[in-house]
């Protein structure tokens, strides 16, 4: 099957209150076209700089996407990462947001919708706020009070190497943390967004709550 039905297979089963993301990584141009062809309308990177190329190599097709860095986004990046994406995943702590706030303005007009990254299985190795809700929630207070980001859910990885049932107790676990914050009811922002789950476990994550899904070998096949 080809990357063109593989989408559109896909959009068919996921439910429409479901936002799927296209996990483009070391995907060339032709490929992220023909998802797009097949109606993927949201494009996510690990890494800037195929951010960047993936931006400036659709052409006209860059008015049908948005575009989501949802890997770690480093100081030196956030500029670039700026200027060609048009949500951020990965938001990790108070310096990081002030960091991002602060240079908006140079790319953008609008604020720019971010989301919380949470290290839900509070792993060394990985980026992200400790699953603590204490913590999510007092960087959530500082970025409502900052002019050039919005802040629209939370998202996680979840522990490598698990099964999609293993998975399933840390999908449920975000999810109260997701509604916990809806709970908070706080101003200057717009909690819509739970991103979790991949190709291997977006099923469990949407039965947990997940609202948007990144899908990558499920829609691309296998990486090169």
């Amino acid at each position: 099957m080809n990357i063109y039905d593989n989408v559109k297979k896909m959009l068919a089963e996921i439910p429409d209150n479901i936002t799927v993301i296209a996990a483009a990584k070391t995907r060339n141009i032709d490929e992220v076209k023909e998802s797009i062809d097949a109606g993927i309308s949201h494009i996510g990177e690990n890494y800037v700089q195929e951010l960047e190329y993936i931006a400036k190599g659709i052409g006209d097709y860059r008015e049908k996407v948005t575009m989501h860095v949802i890997g770690h986004l480093q100081s030196n990046k956030i500029n670039k990462a700026l200027e060609f994406c048009d949500m951020i995943q990965t938001i990790d702590s108070i310096k990081r947001a002030r960091k991002v706030n602060k240079r908006v303005p140079k790319f953008q007009e609008q604020p720019v919708p971010v989301l919380i990254e949470v290290n839900i299985s509070d792993e060394d190795n990985k980026h992200g706020v400790r699953p603590d809700f204490d913590e999510i929630q007092s960087i959530a207070r500082v970025i409502t009070e900052m002019e050039h980001i919005r802040l629209e859910g939370l998202m996680t990885l979840g522990p490598f190497g698990k099964t999609a049932e293993e998975l399933r107790p840390y999908f449920r676990q975000m999810k109260g943390y997701y509604d916990q914050l809806m709970e908070l009811d706080l101003p200057n922002t717009d909690i819509k967004t739970l991103s979790m789950g991949m190709s291997e476990s977006y099923k469990v994550a949407i039965e947990e709550g997940a609202t948007m899904v990144r899908l990558g070998r499920i829609l691309y096949g296998e990486r090169d």
